[in-house]
């Protein structure tokens, strides 16, 4: 039998380019990924936007961020900002 614990707080993580940033406390990501083609078999690259909290704003258009899932925070965010991994140049 498993833990009852591993099962519980496995929060999902994605990351993303920030597209949007003109909200206050709140970023755009895009997130992109490949998915093979059930009959062609080409991976063709599909893309989601996800409405992000940024409670610092600390996230600028083009830098590379990792989000994890959270509660409901308003209508449309359901993720918030863990890191930062690349600035934008």
């Amino acid at each position: 039998m498993q833990d009852p614990q591993s099962e519980r707080n496995t929060r999902k993580e994605r990351v993303g380019l920030v597209v949007g940033d003109k909200a206050q406390k709140t970023v755009t990501v895009s997130v992109e990924t490949l998915v093979r083609h059930p009959k062609y078999k080409k991976r063709v690259r599909s893309s989601k936007k996800f409405m992000v909290h940024d409670e610092g704003n600390t996230a600028r258009v083009g830098d590379t961020v990792r989000i994890i899932e959270t509660r409901p925070l308003s209508a449309k965010k359901r993720w918030r900002l863990a890191n930062i991994i690349s600035r934008a140049e």
